[in-house]
């Protein structure tokens, strides 16, 4: 089991599509230590079963990133359920996670998966039922959503996925359709809470570490799994802000992220590192012309000359 004995609320890395990778996981352990949970970004239950390779990449760890928790998407127990297994066997996670909040049309929708089984709660249900029912001798936890609509569904649904046997619930503070608009509502999580007897661990709107310590007052979650918080500032798991870290340090971490993105990619992949630099370097005085550069980069090598240029 991923939670200690000593009562301390766990941090986690919120596996998110496109950028809770190799890179930013090992990026985020050289920065902030092993005292904080990774989570994967969300693979296909399909795509592993059919041995896809470019899926099955994305499902290897290192031995320094532990403990980590593998996220998969899918609408059928069966290849759920087969898709953890392989992973488990070839990979060996601490945890399985069913995404069961992705909002996105091509999953919500024409898959039937993430956020959709929100809507068809007995289908979750066997979902998780299957999984504990493999005994894997891994946990089996869900990352969902307050609702598709309805902020108090999650009043159903969460109960629902304990009594399946999930060993934890992970709960973004939004409904589907609210997307990452609005607020994260951090009182409906608290009524989970107290709901049920499996650990919570809220997620939405951790920008910082004053966050934390709020949601945490708010919710007395068993822990706070940060996504869009922990980008362009991987300090955050120790307690840190971007703003606290000196500029050296900044430029040598970016560098240094660029490096693994590209060692686990390729070359070319500086292209898609460009995401990252956006939130390195977002708000930063003196960057207006050095960021339309950066967003355009093409090269490590033209990647360091800019940062080189980078006043303070």
């Amino acid at each position: 089991m991923i939670f200690k004995n000593d009562n301390r609320p766990l941090l986690a890395l919120a596996p998110m599509a496109d950028m809770t990778d190799w890179a930013f996981g090992q990026i985020c352990r050289q920065v902030s230590g092993d005292d904080f949970v990774i989570f994967r970004e969300m693979v296909s239950s399909e795509a592993i079963v059919r041995t896809n390779k470019k899926t099955l990449k994305m499902c290897e760890f290192d031995t320094n990133e532990y403990p980590i928790i593998q996220q998969v998407f899918g609408a059928y127990p069966e290849v759920v359920v087969n898709a953890a297994k392989l992973i488990v066997k070839n990979y060996k996670p601490d945890g399985i996670d069913v995404n069961m909040g992705c909002p996105v049309p091509k999953i919500a929708g024409k898959a039937d998966c993430g956020a959709a089984l929100l809507k068809d709660q007995q289908r979750a249900y066997e979902i998780v039922k299957a999984l504990k029912n493999a005994n894997l001798g891994v946990t089996i936890s869900i990352k969902t959503r307050l609702g598709w609509a309805d902020n108090d569904d999650i009043l159903k649904f969460a109960p629902l996925m304990e009594e399946a046997g999930a060993d934890f619930i992970s709960i973004h503070g939004r409904t589907k359709q609210e997307g990452y608009t609005g607020t994260a509502d951090w009182e409906k999580i608290a009524q989970v809470k107290k709901l049920i007897s499996i650990p919570v661990f809220a997620n939405g709107d951790i920008k910082n570490n004053a966050d934390i310590k709020r949601c945490l007052e708010i919710t007395g979650a068993d822990g706070i799994m940060i996504g869009r918080g922990a980008l362009g500032n991987p300090w955050i798991f120790k307690g840190m802000n971007r703003e606290d870290i000196p500029l050296d340090e900044l430029k040598r971490v970016v560098i240094e992220h660029a490096k693994l993105h590209i060692k686990h990619y390729g070359e070319k992949a500086i292209t898609t590192f460009r995401k990252h630099l956006a939130y390195y370097f977002k708000g930063m005085a003196g960057m207006k012309e050095l960021r339309g550069e950066l967003v355009r980069v093409k090269s490590i090598e033209e990647l360091e000359n800019i940062i080189k240029k980078i006043p303070g």
